[in-house]
């Protein structure tokens, strides 16, 4: 390998990193009225997840999946990035911690 070779090999090493993680899907879920809108996401299996989740309501609420190995709490008013996979295929719940009763979700890997 020539020198100039091997002075390009870690730019192009860093571009390629750069490129993957720009990829990462990216998928938007709305905390309203103590629930998830939508309550049920359909991610692709084998893949890293960028979950953007808003929460409209006045109140925080805690992002919370046992499944995921995943809890956030989000103030009202104000969004979250929660990262999940890469998942092998199959349904992976979620909940508000603080409103269980009606904050219900699942992430479905397929």
């Amino acid at each position: 390998m020539s020198r100039l070779h091997l002075l390009l090999l870690p730019l192009l090493a860093a571009v390629s990193v750069g490129a993957a993680m720009a990829e990462t899907p990216v998928i938007r879920i709305e905390i309203r009225d103590h629930l998830f809108y939508p309550d049920h996401v359909k991610i692709p299996a084998d893949t890293k997840v960028k979950l953007l989740v808003h929460n409209t309501d006045p109140t925080p609420e805690e992002f919370e999946s046992y499944e995921l190995n995943r809890e956030k709490i989000i103030v009202g008013g104000s969004r979250a990035v929660i990262f999940v996979g890469p998942l092998p295929p199959g349904e992976y719940p979620f909940f508000g911690e603080f409103y269980p009763e009606t904050a219900q979700g699942k992430v479905i890997a397929e």
